[in-house]
């Protein structure tokens, strides 16, 4: 069963990386469907699906990118192509979201210089990044004057263990307060700079929502996904949510454990 410790030992292995800024965080890897099929000038690259998994660890410095290693490789054997973004950590606010916008931005012209033309985009995201992903495909909601704003968005989301209410993070004090240190205060303090940067407050958000959540989950509780489920619903959008019994924080990005199925069956809706 993965923890902490065993995280930290993996290494994501790509088969491709891009930069979409100048600075060393802003990059993506990815990895091809089946070891590489498709790659090379567009040749048997239509029609995959890509899926762009982003990274949990509380939006800090000391987790990044590597820890999704068995997860996103087992996507690719699954036929997807698969995008890992990295995003700057140091700061927090606003670096984080600029990253991840650009990034998304960018990935249509990255993934045609791959031979990709993907028939869909499905945003993937576990922990903290399960608020990016639904933060991502909220955008289209942010007020015109948003840096972050765009008309553009993707096919689905799939949040793992999401902390898909910045506002209950901070609340709640998940991670010993990351979302207060990530966004510079407190929710109270900060109200207009939380609700820009929470996908709980951009409902209904307009894109299908599957929430895969861990019922024995004592990182980011599964009452996260129940309060955003139930949020949705009074903004008179349905969301999908899937609780696993005994199933932990980090058994979702764990293709050996019960959870992979779940997780396969989501991207699959």
């Amino acid at each position: 069963m993965l923890d902490e410790d065993a995280l930290s030992e993996l290494r994501l292995t790509p088969d491709k990386s891009r930069a979409y800024g100048g600075h060393a965080d802003q990059v993506v890897d990815f990895l091809l469907p089946g070891g590489g099929a498709g790659s090379g000038g567009g040749q048997g690259g239509e029609g995959k699906a890509l899926v762009v998994l982003l990274h949990g660890g509380f939006w800090r410095p000391a987790y990044d990118r590597q820890h999704t290693a068995l997860l996103a490789r087992a996507l690719a054997d699954e036929g997807y192509l698969v995008a890992v973004p990295e995003y700057r950590r140091t700061t927090g606010w606003p670096e984080i979201f600029d990253d991840v916008a650009v990034c998304v931005e960018s990935l249509p012209m990255m993934t045609a210089a791959l031979g990709f033309r993907p028939n869909r985009t499905v945003l993937v995201g576990h922990s903290a990044g399960g608020h990016l992903a639904l933060w991502a495909a909220a955008r289209h909601r942010l007020p015109a004057g948003s840096p972050w704003r765009t008309e553009s968005r993707p096919d689905a989301v799939v949040s793992l263990a999401g902390c898909a209410s910045l506002r209950l993070a901070d609340e709640w004090r998940l991670g010993g307060g990351a979302a207060h240190d990530m966004m510079g205060g407190s929710v109270d303090a900060l109200a207009s700079r939380y609700a820009d940067c929470d996908p709980a407050a951009q409902l209904p958000l307009g894109v299908p929502v599957t929430l895969v959540h861990g019922v024995d989950d004592v990182v980011v509780p599964v009452t996260m996904s129940r309060e955003y489920a139930r949020m949705a619903r009074e903004a008179g959008e349905e969301v999908r949510l899937v609780e696993l019994p005994d199933m932990e924080h980090y058994g979702l990005i764990d293709p050996s454990s019960s959870a992979w199925p779940h997780v396969r069956s989501a991207l699959e809706a």
